[in-house]
């Protein structure tokens, strides 16, 4: 059989060769898992509660309507609209089957082959991924040097064929938050071309201020331009029930349902329900697991500014840490392979979010506490030690250090 070229041309998921790492350590030292960010704790017990009475009831595997549960999208348009000081409604809503779905099919409906969208760097991988097995070209805007992109640095880079401008706040990989006149410089751009900001804001909940994250759906003209992306994946400790969410015009969720309709049919019934009993009882948990992150946020700032090894802390926020490693004549898959075979320890390298090597590696600091924190400084600095040592020609054996 032939199989689809542009499908054939795509990177495997970074994730997947991340792990396959795991089985090629060489130590028996316990392992620090920072590659995927995932909550490390169980959902709220409310919401345990109604997963269990959905698995129980005759109806609780049935369809949903395409566009998601309706009682979920008024109840997420209500919470959105608080939170935001906007206006959203529930026919603005679309759930999703998690947020991955959600950036697809909303740039499948906005965007043809052979069309433009606009990535900051780094960008998150499946989001370059997915554009160019659907022939969609990126192109990539260069972020400042605290790594906050710039509106008036993407201007130049519209054209004719350019669709949309990306941006995810608070970062993946990078954890940086672009504030809400950022976030304004960058809608007014795209108005001004006639092309759609999608905002992806999986991580919304973990940001260090309750304030609303922008103000762009207090416009009463929001829709002609604004694409907002959701995930509860975070925010309910719900990965693996898959849900997520499109806030868009209703004239483009009607195209992104023809697209739901034919790769999912719906987001899963349970999960939804899920959400549902979530945003409804378990608004004080949420905050609590959002404090929480936040405080593992600031323990591993306070490990890594004292440089352990030479590593150096770039940006820090939501589930996230974007580490410069020290040492930039080495190809980072090679530092992040040592991390793994030899110290344990498991991160993403940062040229699975990069058209090129910069010497960075992405941690998921939402994974580590206090303990934690100070055995992954100390083996960064183990790491070094024998980088160095072997570049010397004096490797010592594997094992000859002591881990934790």
């Amino acid at each position: 059989m032939r199989l689809n070229t542009r499908t054939a041309a795509g990177i495997d998921s970074p994730i997947g060769a991340a792990y396959a790492l795991a089985d090629l350590r060489e130590g028996g030292g316990k392992l620090i898992d920072l590659a995927q960010a995932a909550p490390q704790y169980p959902p709220a017990p409310v919401v345990v509660e109604r997963v269990a009475a959905v698995a129980r009831d005759p109806r609780g595997a049935t369809y949903t309507d395409v566009p998601g549960l309706p009682a979920l999208r008024e109840a997420f348009a209500a919470e959105v609209s608080r939170d935001y000081r906007g206006v959203v409604h529930a026919a603005d809503v679309v759930v999703t089957a998690g947020c991955n779905q959600a950036f697809s099919i909303a740039v499948t409906a906005l965007a043809e082959p052979g069309d433009e969208i606009v990535l900051p760097l780094p960008y998150y991988f499946n989001h370059d991924m997915w554009l160019r097995m659907t022939g969609v070209r990126p192109v990539y805007l260069e972020p400042g040097p605290d790594l906050v992109p710039w509106a008036a640095d993407a201007e130049p880079l519209i054209t004719s064929r350019t669709r949309a401008i990306v941006l995810i706040t608070p970062g993946n990989p990078s954890g940086v938050t672009v504030d809400p006149d950022g976030i304004a410089a960058f809608a007014a751009l795209a108005r001004r071309h006639g092309i759609a900001l999608l905002i992806d804001e999986t991580y919304r909940s973990f940001r260090d201020t309750a304030a609303p994250a922008h103000r762009l759906f207090a416009d009463p003209d929001w829709r002609d331009t604004v694409v907002s992306l959701h995930s509860f994946s975070k925010d309910l400790a719900l990965p693996g029930h898959r849900v997520g969410a499109v806030i868009a015009a209703p004239r483009l969720n009607r195209e992104i349902c023809k697209l739901l309709d034919c790769v999912a049919i719906c987001a899963p019934r349970i999960g939804q329900e899920a959400v549902l009993a979530g945003l409804a009882h378990a608004r004080d948990w949420r905050r609590e697991r959002a404090r929480e992150v936040a405080e593992q946020r600031a323990l591993f700032a306070e490990a890594m500014a004292r440089r352990p090894g030479g590593f150096e802390l770039r940006a820090c926020g939501g589930f996230f840490a974007w580490v410069r490693h020290p040492f930039p004549d080495r190809p980072t898959e090679d530092v992040v392979r040592d991390l793994a075979v030899r110290h344990d320890t498991l991160v993403m390298p940062g040229n699975a979010f990069l058209p090129d090597d910069r010497a960075m590696i992405r941690v998921s600091v939402s994974n580590l506490d206090r303990e934690t924190t100070a055995t992954f400084a100390e083996r960064l600095a183990l790491s070094a030690a024998d980088s160095r040592v072997r570049a010397c020609g004096n490797a010592r054996p594997v094992g000859s250090h002591t881990r934790r």
